[in-house]
C-alpha cells in the first residue's frame, strides 16, 4: 500500500495545504514557520508508531482565530485534519480476494481520513458488495434453492440479517452465516477496512531535536515510566537503542551481573556505528562505546547512584573518548536517527518516515551523505517525506520529488494583510522567492560540483540547455527509451568559445569530458582551436547541427518546429493577432535556419508590453508542464527522437 496524496485541513496554520502528490521521496521546502512541520504532524496523527499520539486536540490544534466559529463551521461533526489517498499493491488486492473473492474490488485507490476527537480513521473502500455475496455463496455451495432464499440480499448484513431470522438453516446456510459473523457487524465493506487496516504503513516522525541522551539513570528512567511521567525524547530513542541491543530497561534493573548486557550496548553501538561510516565521511576516526556502570557517589544525581548507562565517542585520531552529548549535535542527530529507525522499523515493519529538518546541524557535505543515504538505504524500502530550508537538502537530480510550503498572505482592497494560510504546491518556481531560495541554491550547488567532482562531465551551452536536456531525458525515461544516464554531471560552459578553458580545468581533473554545443558558420574558426588543443578528441564534441541535421543549430532546433511554437505561445501566452504560428516564425528570419534567431526576430516585432524572449523562459516553463513532452503528437515523437539521438550520442563517452 502506498500513499500517493494527502490533504492537511484545519491544524495549526493550515486551513488547507492543497492535495500534496506524494512519491517514494518527497521533499518539503519553505521558510521557517511556514507550516511544513504542521503538514507532518498532521499526517503522523492518521496512524502514528507513537502510541502516545491518538488524536489531534483540537484545543491546542485547531486554528485559533477560527476556533470560535467551529461550532458553526461544522455543525454537528469534527473537523477533517488529514485527508489521504492510498494506491494498493498487488499482495493487498490479493489479501481482499483470498476472503472476499477476486471481483470484490472496483479499484486500487482508497480513502483515509481522520477529525479531530477520533482515535481511530474512516475508510472509503470501493468494494462491490454484491461480487463478495455471490463469492461467499459460491464458496459455500448453496444449492439453487437455497441461493433463492437470498434473493435482493446484495449486501453481507442483508444476507446475514436473513439467515438469522430463518427457522431452519441448512448446514451450508449455517457455514456462510459462521463465515459472515466472522466480519465486524457481519459487513463485508468493514471486513476489507480490517485487512487493509492491518496492511497500512504507520507513520514515524523524527525531528531535528530528537537526540539519544547521553547518559541515563537506568533506576530513574524506571521509575518515570512506573510513575506514568512523560519522558525526555532523548531518553526514548536511548529506549529504543537499548531494544535494538536486545535488553530492555527491565533487564538492566533487575540484574546484577552488567558484563552481558554490557556486551550486548558495545555490539549495538558497533553495528550502529559501522552503518553510520559507510555515509559519515566527515571523520572515520569516530566510534560508539555505550557502558554500564554503577553511579560514583560523586556524580550529580541521579547519576551518582545505581546502573548508569553513558554513551561515549571515542576519536582515534586524537585518542580520546568524550562523552556522546559533547559531539557535533549533526553527528549525534545522525547516530541517534538510525537507532530510532532501526527499531521502528523492527517493531513495525512497513513505516513511512516523517524527517522534520533532518540533518540541520551538519556540515553541507554531510547533509549531501544524509541524501545519498536516503537515496540508497530508505527510499528503495520505504515512503520518505522530509522537510528542509537547507539547499543541501534539495534533491537536485529530482526536482519532481520537491513541493514548496508557503504561509500565503493576502491584501484586501483596504491594503490590510490577511493570511488563508500554508498552501503547499508542486511547482518549484513558486512567485516568492524566499521559499524558493534552497531550490535554487540546489540547483547552484549542483552546477559548482560539476567543475570540481563529476566523473562524466558533460559541457552545454547555457542554464537552457541544462533543462532541456533533463526534462528530455525524464520523458525518455517514462517511456522505456535511451535518456541521459544519471552518471553524467551537467555544467553550462557559456558558448563554444569558453569549452576550451573548462577543459583545461578538467584535464588537470582527469576526468571525462564531452562537448554538447551550439554552432553556426561564424564559430568554425572556434571549433578549429578546440579540435587542435588536442585536450579532447574530436568526437567527444558533438554538435546540435549533427543532431538536428541543419548547418546551423541550437538545441532548440531538436525541437519539432510546431511544438516549440506552442511552447512559445504558452511560455509568454500569446494569444489572438500576436499568436505565433510555424508560418511566421519560419517567416520572420529567412537568412538563418536556426529557431532562436527565427524567434528574436519574431519578438522585435511584437508590442512593448510583451516580455522579451529569453532562452531560459521556454525551459523554464517545459520545467513545469513536462506535461507538453507526454503526448504521442508528431511533433512530440519528432522532439523525443533527437534527444534520444542526442543521449545515445553521449552515452559512448561514459567512463
Amino acid at each position: 500500500m502506498k500513499l500517493i496524496r494527502a490533504q492537511a485541513t484545519n491544524y495549526r496554520n493550515i486551513i488547507d495545504s492543497n492535495p500534496v502528490e506524494i512519491g517514494q521521496s518527497t521533499c518539503l521546502v519553505g521558510k521557517n514557520e511556514a507550516g511544513k512541520s504542521a503538514f507532518l504532524k498532521a499526517l503522523e496523527g492518521l496512524r502514528s508508531t507513537d502510541k502516545a499520539f491518538t488524536e489531534y486536540g483540537k484545543i491546542t490544534n485547531y486554528p485559533r482565530r477560527a476556533f470560535a466559529d467551529y461550532a458553526e463551521d461544522h455543525g454537528s461533526g469534527e473537523a477533517v485534519v488529514m485527508r489521504t489517498s492510498w494506491e494498493l499493491d498487488d499482495a493487498d488486492v490479493r489479501a481482499i480476494a483470498a476472503e472476499l473473492g477476486t471481483k470484490a474490488l472496483n479499484g486500487r485507490t482508497i480513502e483515509v481520513y481522520k477529525t479531530y476527537e477520533q482515535s481511530g480513521t474512516t475508510w472509503t473502500v470501493p468494494l462491490d458488495e454484491a461480487s463478495v455475496v455471490a463469492h461467499l455463496v459460491d464458496t459455500h455451495g448453496l444449492t439453487t434453492e437455497e441461493r433463492t432464499q437470498l434473493a435482493g440480499s446484495s449486501t453481507t448484513v442483508r444476507v446475514a440479517a436473513r439467515l438469522e431470522a430463518a427457522d431452519v438453516r441448512s448446514e451450508s446456510q449455517q457455514a456462510l452465516l459462521d463465515a459472515i459473523k466472522e466480519f465486524r457487524k457481519n459487513d463485508a465493506s468493514l471486513r476489507a477496512i480490517d485487512i487493509l487496516s492491518s496492511r497500512m504503513p504507520r507513520f514515524m516522525y523524527f525531528s531535528h531535536y530528537d537526540r539519544m541522551s547521553g547518559e541515563v539513570s537506568i533506576n530513574q528512567l524506571a521509575q518515570d515510566r512506573s510513575n506514568g511521567f512523560e519522558m525526555a525524547s532523548g531518553d526514548r530513542v536511548f529506549l529504543d537503542f537499548l531494544e535494538y541491543a536486545g535488553t530492555t530497561l527491565e533487564d538492566l534493573t533487575a540484574t546484577d551481573q552488567f558484563e552481558e548486557l554490557n556486551a550486548k550496548c558495545e555490539a549495538a553501538a558497533l553495528r550502529i556505528t559501522d552503518q553510520i561510516f559507510e555515509y559519515w565521511t566527515q571523520n572515520d576516526e569516530l566510534k560508539i562505546k555505550v557502558v554500564l556502570s554503577e553511579g560514583k557517589s560523586g556524580d550529580p544525581a541521579p547519576f551518582n547512584s545505581g546502573p548508569v548507562a553513558r554513551a561515549r565517542v571515542e576519536n582515534g585520531l586524537h585518542g580520546v573518548t568524550v562523552p556522546f552529548s559533547e559531539r557535533s549535535a549533526g553527528f549525534i542527530w545522525f547516530f541517534s536517527f538510525l537507532v530510532k529507525f532501526a527499531q521502528i522499523r523492527k517493531k513495525h515493519g512497513n513505516v513511512i518516515l516523517l524527517l522534520d529538518e533532518p540533518g540541520l546541524t551538519l556540515h553541507g557535505t554531510a547533509q549531501l551523505d544524509l541524501l545519498r543515504y536516503f537515496a540508497e538505504q530508505i527510499a528503495p524500502k520505504h515512503q520518505l517525506i522530509w522537510s528542509t530550508h537547507s539547499p543541501f537538502m534539495v534533491p537536485p537530480d529530482d526536482l519532481a520529488s520537491v513541493r514548496t510550503v508557503e504561509d500565503v498572505v493576502e491584501t484586501d482592497a483596504r491594503g490590510r494583510k490577511k493570511s488563508i494560510g500554508t498552501k503547499i504546491r508542486s511547482d518549484v518556481l513558486t512567485t516568492d522567492p524566499q521559499t524558493n531560495f534552497p531550490v535554487f541554491g540546489a540547483m547552484g550547488f549542483e552546477i559548482t560540483q560539476t567543475l570540481i567532482i563529476g566523473k562524466n562531465t558533460l559541457l552545454v551551452e547555457g542554464p537552457s540547455d541544462v533543462l532541456y536536456l533533463q526534462i528530455a531525458s525524464a520523458a525518455l525515461k517514462t517511456a522505456g527509451r535511451a535518456h541521459l544516464a544519471a552518471r553524467w554531471a551537467l555544467c553550462p560552459s557559456g558558448g563554444i568559445d569558453k569549452v576550451l578553458p573548462f577543459v583545461k580545468l578538467f584535464y588537470g581533473n582527469k576526468l571525462n569530458v564531452a562537448v554538447l554545443t551550439d554552432f553556426d558558420r561564424g564559430q568554425k574558426r572556434k571549433l578549429d582551436d578546440l579540435h587542435k588543443s588536442a585536450l579532447l578528441a574530436q568526437e567527444r564534441i558533438i554538435l546540435a547541427t549533427e543532431i538536428a541535421g541543419k548547418e546551423e543549430a541550437d538545441i532548440e532546433d531538436f525541437f519539432a518546429p510546431q511544438l516549440f511554437v506552442d511552447l512559445l505561445n504558452a511560455t509568454y501566452g500569446l494569444k489572438d493577432e500576436h499568436a505565433l504560428t510555424v508560418e511566421k516564425l519560419e517567416a520572420a528570419d529567412t537568412s538563418t535556419t536556426r529557431t532562436v534567431k527565427k524567434t528574436e526576430a519574431y519578438f522585435r516585432l511584437l508590442p512593448p508590453e510583451i516580455p522579451e524572449f529569453s532562452h531560459y523562459d521556454p525551459a523554464a516553463y517545459l520545467l513545469q508542464h513536462p506535461k507538453l513532452l507526454s503526448g504521442s503528437s508528431k511533433a512530440v515523437k519528432e522532439t523525443l527522437a533527437r534527444f534520444e539521438k542526442a543521449f545515445q550520442r553521449i552515452g559512448e563517452f561514459a567512463a
